[in-house]
């Protein structure tokens, strides 16, 4: 991509589109891995007919090795016990707690990003990375709690953004050969398949939920999936793991905005003045600087 300002626009669209997650998880009365399954499964449902219309994408398929079909599957792990861990998070914390924490994935791909590609990272950017994550600090304070039901919350919200950076290391890596489609099919498709079955495991039911339950899993596959995370599988063939990372600490803001409009939950001065250092810090790490693929060193 010529113009990194293009691809900023791109990703903050995805950002934006990622921010219904929580809203729709909020709504949608059911066990949290049905939630994330159907998720997936849609998702992977809406790919498909791209996938076997494609010609060259259908050949892609047949040709892959196996270590990038190794590679798929795994992806398909990783975001499925994200959202596992996620959303079964909102279940014992405030949308906004659990999307604060799930949001400090930065930290994990910066270090990632300077042990596994060798990327190098400024003072500025460190700096910026730092204000941010504390301006999502700020908006999540309120809910911290040293016991009790949100702390566990939080803990599971931890562990997904652990999860969820290793798997856009997985696709920071695979999508250098591996067309979107291709991949996004893949890790969707082998996700749901894993959600199923642990699904199974808990006999959780996968059927009669409400019509508006249906609709708001339809949401979360299309708008915070497709539009939202398969954005982000997209730009991973130009942009680092750490700037995407950092970019969906816009999440928070979104996420908070639309919690506003859609759950009724009031956005306090404390978040206010959360959503405005965040944006500074979003503004420090994201200034233009060298052309991520020149700086890269593929390390896997």
């Amino acid at each position: 991509m010529k113009s990194p300002y293009f691809s900023y626009i791109i990703l903050f669209f995805g950002v934006f589109a990622l921010s219904t997650s929580a809203i729709f998880v909020k709504l949608a009365d059911a066990p949290s891995t049905i939630t994330a399954f159907y998720r997936m499964l849609f998702a992977a449902l809406m790919l498909l007919p791209f996938l076997l219309v494609n010609k060259s994408s259908r050949k892609e398929i047949y040709s892959l090795s196996k270590k990038q079909w190794g590679f798929g599957l795994l992806s398909g792990l990783f975001l499925a016990a994200h959202y596992v861990l996620w959303f079964e998070s909102l279940h014992y914390t405030s949308v906004a707690s659990s999307t604060v924490i799930v949001t400090l994935q930065p930290l994990f791909s910066m270090i990632g990003g300077y042990l596994l590609f060798k990327e190098k990272f400024n003072q500025r950017m460190i700096g910026g990375c730092l204000i941010a994550i504390f301006g999502s600090v700020i908006i999540g304070w309120q809910d911290f709690q040293i016991s009790g039901q949100a702390l566990f919350g939080d803990v599971l919200a931890f562990i997904a953004a652990g999860v969820i950076t290793a798997y856009f290391f997985i696709g920071q890596h695979v999508r250098k050969d591996l067309s979107l489609v291709s991949y996004s099919t893949i890790g969707y498709g082998s996700s749901a398949l894993f959600l199923s079955i642990f699904g199974v495991s808990q006999e959780l039911s996968f059927t009669h939920y409400s019509t508006e339950t249906w609709v708001y899993f339809i949401g979360l596959a299309f708008i915070a999936t497709i539009l939202g995370q398969t954005v982000f599988n997209w730009l991973l063939k130009w942009l680092s793991t750490s700037v995407i990372s950092m970019s969906i600490l816009g999440e928070t803001i979104g996420t908070c905005i639309l919690a506003y409009f859609v759950l009724n939950e009031v956005i306090s001065l404390q978040q206010s003045i959360g959503i405005f250092v965040i944006l500074i810090g979003l503004f420090l790490f994201l200034l233009p600087q060298r052309s991520y693929k020149k700086q890269q060193k593929q390390a896997i």
